[in-house]
């Protein structure tokens, strides 16, 4: 919305969002109820809803609420590519019906860009795969995206960050960085992390400082940068990488409505409380307000396995072990995963990517990196933007010491998508790859200069 539909309505474009508002389908399994196409509450069987389980269908005990995302059993992931075209297929149509003088549009009359970022970045680049000749240029922004040959999986990094950078962001480099320290002293939680993996032979050292830098080496040794991780302590901080792997397990390894890998689950849960009923207000504000990844929105992540001093440390090993284990579940978690990879797009397909060089969430170096660098070796031709100090999350730019050290990433974006239209419209070539150099306002205020927007 704040990507395609800011920049494409102005220009009288129409604007085609592949969620479509089709929310993330909570339902609560206590009510029997879920989201009806309205976004209302509706028993299940009584009228058509988001999600719902199956009549048959038994949760498992710790999930009193069930997510589309986690709980549909169809690894959704595997399919963005194919729902955005849907989705431009559908706008033709609906411009068929709003202007019929003028129909039929179609991809020979019509100039459709796919746009979008972070997961929906990735969604863009994997229409480009079996676009059939729809599409007539990509922009692609901080996108998930698993290469066909080389880079890493969210799922891969992501448990690995659960596990380490609690500890490795103890290092002294980081004791200015935002969220790493609490009134300037070390999380407790992030120290008994260094000792949690000290006891399970993870870590050689016996002090805390050389703890913190031997888990920084190993995050280095696998391509970690210390300038993600500087933006990596705000996810840390907020147990992000927990909450993403959780869901993503259960969607990759398709478990639907039964119990979650590793013995998690979702419920109604105030932060730092015991599950409990989800409140009827709550229920009614899931449709608008909850992302579809808890905790949030009242509902939060069970633990089944959280025990000692370090109670979140069985739950994210087992996480962990899930992607290094050749098991049967590991092998569910694997191929659905692999599911998710890339294929080549078209050849003569324009596309722009655009990355910040601080983005911790979806580093670019496990990402957008090997993903041009595979595409370059089979004669594709992406233009990548690398925008210096720029992280994931421009929202997080109003947070203290955020705003002063990085730059927003949408005004790149948003060029990105003039110089596309300037390509499909004007003739003009496309623009070079680059890496932007942009300077933090400090503590003064932001202006043009200092993005260098090409």
């Amino acid at each position: 919305i704040s990507l395609a539909g800011a920049w494409g309505l102005p220009r009288g474009c129409a604007v085609a969002y592949t969620d479509k508002g089709a929310g993330s389908g909570y339902f609560d399994v206590a009510s029997n109820t879920g989201v009806s196409l309205d976004g209302t509450r509706a028993e299940r069987g009584t009228a058509a809803l988001e999600f719902a389980p199956e009549d048959d269908d038994v949760p498992g005990p710790l999930n009193a609420v069930l997510v589309k995302h986690a709980h549909s059993g169809d690894n959704p992931e595997a399919s963005w590519g194919r729902h955005v075209i849907q989705a431009a297929r559908f706008a033709l149509h609906a411009l068929d019906q709003a202007f019929p003088d003028q129909a039929p549009f179609t991809a020979g009359n019509t100039r459709i860009i796919a746009a979008s970022l972070s997961n929906g970045g990735g969604a863009v680049l994997r229409a480009a795969e079996n676009d059939a000749g729809l599409l007539d240029g990509v922009v692609a922004v901080e996108p998930n995206i698993l290469a066909g040959e080389g880079g890493r999986s969210l799922y891969d990094y992501a448990t690995e960050a659960a596990l380490l950078t609690p500890c490795a962001l103890l290092e002294s480099r980081f004791d200015e960085t935002p969220f790493a320290r609490v009134n300037g002293a070390h999380p407790p939680a992030w120290v008994t992390r260094c000792a949690t993996l000290h006891e399970r032979g993870e870590l050689i050292a016996e002090d805390l400082q050389t703890q913190a830098a031997e888990a920084l080496a190993r995050l280095h040794v696998s391509g970690w940068t210390d300038t993600a991780l500087r933006s990596v302590a705000a996810s840390t901080a907020l147990d992000l990488w927990r909450a993403v792997a959780v869901t993503y397990a259960a969607a990759y390894a398709r478990t639907g409505t039964g119990p979650m890998p590793c013995g998690y689950g979702l419920a109604g849960m105030d932060p730092g409380a015991a599950p409990r009923l989800s409140t009827p207000a709550e229920r009614a504000a899931w449709w608008s307000d909850a992302s579809g990844i808890a905790p949030g929105a009242g509902v939060g992540v069970v633990d089944g396995m959280a025990t000692g001093k370090d109670a979140s440390w069985p739950g994210v090993e087992c996480l962990r072990q899930l992607w290094n284990t050749k098991d049967e579940p590991g092998q569910r978690l694997a191929t659905g995963v692999e599911a998710t990879r890339a294929a080549l797009p078209r050849a003569d397909l324009p596309i722009i990517i655009v990355h910040g060089q601080a983005d911790g969430l979806v580093p670019v170096a496990f990402s957008t990196d090997p993903y041009v660098r595979w595409l370059e070796a089979h004669e594709r031709h992406p233009v990548l933007w690398r925008v210096a100090h720029a992280q994931h999350f421009d929202a997080f730019l109003a947070f203290p010491g955020f705003g002063d050290r990085h730059v927003p990433l949408l005004p790149f974006a948003y060029a990105a998508l003039d110089r596309m239209w300037a390509h499909l419209f004007a003739g003009e070539a496309l623009p070079p790859s680059r890496d932007i150099a942009t300077t933090p306002r400090g503590s003064g205020p932001l202006g043009a200069i200092q993005l260098d927007i090409p």
